[in-house]
């Protein structure tokens, strides 16, 4: 089993090596399900870890329909995440009818341009069509699909992810994710995917004055209790 740990920090990444996990999924703001994050950032997990870096390219919250300016900022994201010695990139844009976009097909081809892996992200669990929609991604040569099988949850969208991988799981790889924990992991991996995708951070209820955020910090435990069920 490939495991993918979804963090917004060095610690993330760090902890996650420790415990042998294949790759990170590197983003900022995780509260909003991830945006990008800096250059900074991205260079600190390469150059003090040996884990493979996949950053998040996103570069606002809300939907996942973007204009040309959008895309021409997310080509310079590719582009500064490829200095920083990122392994693979994260994106996923959608057309205004919730199909998968053409203009994903520049964004692809950039990144593959520069060697770097592409993984469409749960842009997809929005899509009408999930069918024409994973035929598309192939199509275009993504390499990774992250998703919860259009459910809030990856075990709410089981029957929908074990249907992806038995179909298309030998021309594109199924992860799944979101809310992956102790309880549900082995029962996800059942649908026959190599690849689990999860969050582990948690709170340690110290909000900050004038709505500047709540602190946060890795969940060391849940990472661990997800990879040991696995040995």
């Amino acid at each position: 089993m490939n495991f993918e740990i979804c963090t917004d920090n060095l610690e993330g990444a760090l902890i996650a090596q420790n415990y042998g996990t294949k790759r990170i999924e590197l983003c900022s703001t995780l509260s909003v399900g991830g945006l990008t994050p800096s250059f900074g950032l991205i260079q600190q997990c390469v150059e003090k870890s040996s884990i493979e870096v996949h950053v998040m390219i996103r570069p606002r919250e809300g939907g996942f329909y973007y204009n040309n300016e959008d895309v021409v900022l997310m080509k310079a994201d590719i582009i500064a995440a490829k200095n920083a010695g990122a392994y693979g990139v994260v994106f996923g844009i959608l057309t205004t009818d919730n199909e998968v976009s053409e203009l994903n097909m520049e964004l692809v081809s950039l990144s593959k341009s520069l060697n770097l892996e592409v993984t469409f992200h749960r842009a997809f669990d929005f899509v009408s069509n999930y069918k024409s929609a994973i035929e598309k991604l192939i199509e275009m040569k993504v390499d990774r699909l992250l998703t919860s099988g259009l459910q809030t949850t990856a075990e709410k969208g089981l029957s929908v992810i074990a249907e992806l991988q038995a179909k298309y799981g030998k021309q594109i790889q199924i992860m799944a994710g979101s809310g992956i924990n102790e309880s549900n992991a082995l029962k996800i991996a059942s649908s026959g995917i190599q690849n689990l995708h999860f969050t582990a951070r948690k709170s340690i209820q110290n909000p900050s004055k004038l709505s500047m955020g709540e602190e946060m910090v890795v969940d060391e435990e849940k990472i661990k209790s997800i990879i040991n069920l696995f040995r």
